[in-house]
Formats: structure tokens, C-alpha cells, sequence
């Protein structure tokens, strides 16, 4: 998976691309903690480049949330595919990781 980023004033927006799985996961995990600890804990996930996420993306995605949100941070996730919004209905997680339909709608109000 290929992961780049965009970065305002006000948060960071990653942009997975591919395979959101057990092998890219740890790497995506790590990057977000990093930028967590370097004081960016407004991070929105754009979603539209993921074809496929399986329980270790969405762990990923978990983990890296409460990472965000213990320094009074937030993770949103945004524009996810049919196979992500699947995955993410399936398994609730929907309710914690809300989709946006927009990475603007999901930095709205920051």
C-alpha cells in the first residue's frame, strides 16, 4: 500500500492507496502514531484509493483513533469505497468510524 499525506494548519490528511490489510496495516498504524506524537492528532483518512480493508486495517484504523484521541485529537475517516462501508457496517464500526462522504465534510468543524 502506498500511503502519502496532505497537511494544513489544522490537520493532515493520509491517503492510502491499495491493500488495506495485514501486510500495510502496521506501517499505516506506525505513521499515524508518529504523527500523533509530533502534535498532529487531527488526521483524516482518505479512503477512496482502498479497494479492499480487512480486520487488520480496521484495527489499524481503532488503535490509531484512541492513539489520536488520548492527545485530544480525532481520526476521521473519509470517501470509502462500497467494500470498506461493507466491511465497516458489518463489523459496527461504522458507528465509531464514521465514513464521510468528503475529506472536507470530515474536517468540518476543526
Amino acid at each position: 500500500m502506498e500511503l502519502t499525506e496532505n497537511r494544513t494548519d489544522r490537520y493532515v490528511v493520509l491517503m492510502p492507496k491499495g491493500k488495506f490489510n495485514l501486510i500495510s496495516a502496521p506501517s499505516a498504524k506506525a505513521h499515524i502514531d508518529a504523527l500523533v506524537a509530533a502534535g498532529q492528532s487531527r488526521i483524516v483518512v482518505d479512503l477512496s484509493g482502498v479497494d479492499f480493508i480487512d480486520s487488520s486495517g480496521l484495527g489499524a484504523l481503532i488503535g490509531a483513533l484512541k492513539s489520536a484521541r488520548l492527545a485530544s485529537g480525532d481520526v476521521r475517516i473519509a470517501a470509502a469505497g462500497e467494500q470498506v462501508r461493507a466491511v465497516l457496517s458489518l463489523t459496527n464500526l461504522d458507528r465509531i468510524l464514521v465514513p464521510f462522504e468528503t475529506v472536507e465534510a470530515a474536517a468540518h468543524g476543526w
